[in-house]
């Protein structure tokens, strides 16, 4: 199947000769297509049980119990799950070789019709199907007409022709052309068809004769045919950070069941009250898209109205979601797997390069944590409680616009003040209430007076030390 060996070629002319060359190339760029999909999953797969295995041999490689690092975990916990792993490990080590071998062949394994629906099979009692409900579902989705586009020719696509009337015609191969209804052995659909999503973008591309893909397939619940049209999204274009930055920016916070949004300005302050954009991913493939697109279609229409760019995380959970990189938390694994994160970044950036809206990439480290613990409480009034991915949303913002996302840094511990002297991220010198004491902090505390109180909280000279505190010293040596 790989063009590179000749194969596509050989396939084309095979087809050609019992249909047409038009026909053949569509359906040999169809099966590719497939063929190449299948590809990059393999790789992928190969990639996730290479860190997979080696995870498993360095945490082996530990005494049992051994603790880990924040970069590095440690060793297993018992013997019993240091000889389960063992174990595992061997299982990894053989899949990775059948697949290595498979990868280097040129080999994948493809199921026509889908994996779930062959699955299905062997459960439609569950399924609450019969044999041939199923088999009639089989066959609807083997069964589809496909044609990629072609600039310059009528209507962008010769082989499937849809007019700006909704007309559909398709060129019949040459053993079929006995059948056509119409000139240059063309066959004229009874029905007529139209696109409610993007149709003026669709007819505009139609009538100035760009390529658009078609693609024709039944749905069997419904008993209808559907239509897809499909268009090359032109590149994104690139703005100045400077000028994005100036009207400020929609801060967006991604969770599993929905897009947690709120305004800031210039300053990085929020503005009005945050917004929410709820999303189910149960379901088929098709019901997913549909939801992670109505959601991403809101909150670019907000960003529009508002003349605002989005800042959203660079979020990459593809080689994060093992149980080998997380252990036994299995309801973050869950969490994470359940994301949309390539999906609803795909779609937003094509969707937001049709309406003309800027996004703004940021890093994802320690938004939810800062966001929770700097802005939460701030922000949350008798009448509005801020939920913890609201404040992220905050965060993410501040993050994209420049400003640092903690309010206040944590001060030194108290037998290193001294050494480690004042905070690291400091308010400028000529910052009013710059040296006022620190607001009460919520929590458990290991100091025997709570924070902020005592007779001489706030007053660095008070302290029992041999000298002064550094930032008076300086000020008198620079009177």
């Amino acid at each position: 199947m790989d063009p590179a060996t000749g194969q596509w070629a050989d396939r084309k002319r095979t087809i050609t000769a019992e249909s047409s060359s038009r026909w053949a190339g569509s359906i040999t760029k169809a099966t590719h297509d497939q063929w190449a999909l299948a590809r990059r999953s393999q790789f992928a797969h190969i990639r996730s049980l290479e860190s997979g295995i080696a995870t498993i041999t360095h945490r082996l490689s530990l005494p049992v119990g051994a603790k880990g690092s924040k970069k590095t975990p440690g060793g297993y916990r018992s013997a019993e799950e240091w000889f389960a792993k063992t174990r595992r490990l061997r299982l990894l080590q053989d899949r990775l070789q059948r697949l290595q071998a498979d990868y280097r062949t040129g080999r994948v394994r493809v199921v026509r019709g889908g994996k779930r629906l062959l699955r299905t099979r062997h459960n439609l009692e569950a399924a609450e199907l019969t044999s041939a409900e199923w088999r009639e579902r089989w066959r609807a989705e083997r069964r589809f007409l496909q044609a990629d586009g072609e600039s310059g020719k009528r209507y962008g696509n010769e082989t499937i022709r849809i007019t700006p009337e909704g007309e559909v015609s398709i060129k019949l191969p040459a053993s079929l052309a006995h059948l056509a209804n119409a000139g240059h052995g063309r066959y004229v659909l009874g029905a007529r068809v139209s696109f409610p999503h993007r149709g003026d973008q669709w007819r505009d591309r139609v009538q100035a004769n760009r390529a658009v893909a078609y693609r024709i397939h039944e749905d069997v619940e419904r008993h209808r045919w559907y239509v897809t049209a499909s268009w090359t999204i032109p590149p994104v274009r690139t703005v100045p950070l400077e000028s994005v930055r100036a009207g400020g920016v929609i801060g967006v916070d991604t969770n599993a069941d929905h897009l947690a949004a709120w305004r800031l300005d210039a300053h990085g302050n929020p503005v009005g009250a945050p917004r929410r954009f709820d999303y189910d991913l149960t379901g088929t493939t098709a019901h997913r898209d549909a939801q992670v697109r109505h959601a991403l279609i809101r909150l670019l229409r907000w960003a529009r109205r508002h003349h605002l760019a989005i800042a959203i995380e660079d979020l990459d959970f593809t080689t994060e979601t093992t149980r080998e990189k997380h252990g036994r938390r299995r309801r973050f694994r869950k969490l994470i797997s359940g994301m949309p994160v390539s999906r609803l970044r795909g779609r937003l950036v094509g969707m937001a390069a049709d309406l003309g809206v800027t996004v703004v990439a940021v890093d994802p480290a320690y938004t939810s944590k800062w966001g929770a613990q700097h802005w939460r409480h701030p922000l949350t009034t008798t009448q509005r409680p801020v939920t913890r991915h609201e404040a992220a949303a905050v965060a993410i913002g501040r993050r994209a616009l420049g400003h640092p996302i903690r309010r206040r840094t944590a001060p030194p511990p108290a037998h290193q003040s001294d050494e480690q002297g004042h905070r690291t991220v400091q308010a400028a010198p000529g910052a009013p209430e710059r040296e006022e004491p620190r607001p009460r902090a919520l929590g458990p505390r290991t100091r025997s007076a709570p924070p902020g109180h005592g007779a001489n909280a706030g007053d660095q000279d008070a302290q029992h030390r041999s000298e002064r505190p550094a930032e008076h010293a300086q000020l008198m040596l620079s009177l």
